[in-house]
Formats: structure tokens, sequence, C-alpha cells
């Protein structure tokens, strides 16, 4: 048909549209027609876009792409990296498939934002204050844990003078130094592995370091160390809820060294913040939903026991030092008009009790 959108020429065109109408991620595979995810939701670019065959696919993929990026697709079948064409930053994915060559793009927000413009909570901020320890944030794919992320490490940059180190795979946020002396390092690009960067970095004087994702049991077991020995780590783990995060950093573990580790991440812990993007109920955007775990005594007690299953009853009890329950922030964002009964439910994690709660 004559009236349908042709493939285009390059994949810079398509990022241009993304910036420009809000979009969070770009799919461009073959048999399908270019996708895009706006507000939460995948939904084809045009309707009336053509379908892109895998010849296609593989020459938008060829034509952009850098060639050691190439080089590593044509090995590996997968390649992940920072796309930067000049007028904005992308993590670009390009993988193999079944039917020929996929790429995704999620566009990267050049505009570093401060906490208080992302709406995180102010009890967030005295655990940037400290100078050991570990701040974990948590959440699935896409939720926004690598915005809040760069917030923290923003955060610091402006209110310490020290010297962070970012361990990123790849790197979206460009954090340039303030106050801090600020490094980063990209997985791939500058270092083999989080392991390998971190236990270099260790060794490179830093105060803060940040890890974009604790994936094994190498990287876990230093980030531990790290926090015990005089570093502020911040961390992400794909983790929904703060129970969760801390029963799977514990189930990595071999079972003869738990006990041990159940008292250093005690001892280490100073947060907790777990979080999730809800697409609003006019369609117009998303909310930050989050939970916050704080570390106090009794959540170092339950952590050392191994009961972390109490941990949300210690939650409620301590919303005077700021702790939130995921589903409080369910409700109250669903209180204030500003997401869906469903949405709510949906996304709890006692959809029963939220429920009941909402009436």
């Amino acid at each position: 048909m004559s009236d349908t959108v042709p493939v285009l020429d390059h994949v810079d065109e398509y990022l241009k549209l993304a910036q420009e109408y809000d979009v969070s991620d770009v799919h461009i595979a073959p048999n399908s027609q270019p996708k895009w995810r706006r507000f939460g939701l995948l939904q084809p670019i045009w309707e009336n876009a053509e379908i892109a065959t895998p010849e296609q696919t593989e020459d938008l993929a060829r034509k952009y792409l850098p060639a050691p990026e190439l080089a590593r697709l044509e090995e590996k079948g997968d390649v992940d990296f920072a796309y930067d064409p000049g007028f904005g930053r992308f993590r670009a994915s390009v993988v193999k498939t079944r039917l020929g060559w996929e790429m995704v793009f999620r566009v990267i927000s050049t505009n570093l934002r401060t906490m208080d413009e992302l709406g995180l909570p102010e009890a967030i901020k005295p655990l940037l204050e400290y100078h050991n320890g570990l701040v974990l944030v948590t959440g699935a794919v896409g939720s926004g844990k690598s915005t809040t992320l760069a917030a923290l490490i923003n955060e610091i940059n402006h209110q310490r003078t020290d010297h962070i180190i970012t361990l990123e795979d790849p790197i979206e946020y460009v954090i340039e130094s303030e106050d801090c002396h600020v490094n980063q390092r990209e997985v791939h690009t500058h270092t083999e592995s989080f392991s390998h960067a971190l236990r270099a970095a260790l060794r490179e004087d830093p105060d803060v370091i940040m890890v974009g994702e604790m994936r094994d049991l190498e990287t876990i077991s230093l980030a531990i160390t790290a926090a015990e020995t005089g570093h502020l780590v911040l961390a992400t783990l794909h983790t929904g809820s703060a129970a969760r995060t801390l029963d799977r950093i514990l189930d990595v573990f071999p079972t003869e060294q738990r006990e041990q580790i159940r008292i250093m991440v005690g001892e280490s812990l100073r947060g907790v913040i777990s979080q999730q993007l809800v697409p609003k109920k006019d369609g117009t955007g998303r909310e930050l939903a989050l939970e916050l775990l704080v570390n106090t005594p009794a959540v170092s007690a339950l952590i050392r026991d191994g009961k972390t299953f109490m941990l949300p009853g210690v939650m409620q009890t301590g919303k005077n030092v700021g702790m939130i329950m995921m589903d409080d922030s369910l409700a109250n964002l669903y209180h204030e008009g500003l997401i869906s009964k469903d949405e709510a439910i949906g996304r709890a994690i006692d959809p029963g009790s939220l429920r009941a709660n909402l009436g």
C-alpha cells in the first residue's frame, strides 16, 4: 500500500522521534513493525508502518554499530553499550535471534535530575551521609533504578568532598565532578566485569562506589566487603521488595557462609529503596511507587537471625524514621487520584490486603 510508513534509513531517525515523544524504549525487530514503549505501554510507532524484514534490521544494525561492538556481536551473538549519536544518549542492545538481528534502545535522559525533582523521600538523604555501608536500589527492569542511583550520586557529588567511582554497564548518565572527584567506568569498554572493576576500585582510594548491578556471588561478596571496610557502596538488584532483596543476597552464598554473611549485612546495610513506575490513570506518564527500608537495630537483628519474613512488621512500625511499605505507597497514589485501583492492586506485594484497604 502506498500510505504505509517505510522502514527508515537509519536508527537515529527512530531515536530522534523517541526523544521528541517522551518514549522510554524503541524496539526494531525482524518480521515486526517498529515499536516503542511510551508511558509503560509497548505499541507500534505507526499503525500503518511497514513490517521490517530480517535483512532490513540487520542492515540498520550494521549501519550504526561501532566496529568493536559489531565484532563482539558477530562473536558472542549479543552486545550492549551506550550509544551517543550527538543528540542524546541511549542504552543500545543488539541480539541475534531465530528470526534475525533485533535491536532495543533505552532512551537515557541526559538531564541529571535531583532527588527532589524525582520526588524521592527526605528519609533517603541521611543514608548518603554515612562513610561506609550498603545502600541498595531495587526493582524490575525499567523501574527507574538507574535514574534514582544517578540522583543519589549527584546528591553526594554536591554535599561531600570525596572520590566517587561508578561501575556501569553501560554508562547512562554522565556525571561531571562537582565537589567530589567522579570516575565512571564502563564494563566491557574499560573493564571486563563488575567483579573485576570492583576489585580494582578498592585499590583506587575511593570513598563512594556505585555498582550498576550486583549480578553474581563474587560481585555481591566484594560489595559487602567494601561496605564493611570503610566505603559507602550504592548498588542495584532486580528484586521487588526489601525483604526479597535481602533474601536474594543471602541465597547467593553457600549454606556454610550464610550465617557470617547475615551478620555482615546486618551491620553494613544502611537502607533498601525498592521502586516501580506505575502508569498514570490519565495516560500522561508514570508515577513512582517506592518502598524504603532503613536499617534500625530491630531490622539488623532480624537480618542477623535470618528472619527477613518479619521485616514488613518492623517497617510498619518504623514510619518515624521514614520507612514506607510498597503497598502503602501504591495506596497513597490511588487515593491521590494518580493511578487506577487495578494498577495499584496488580502491582501490590499483598494484593488481597490492598484490595480490602482500598475498599
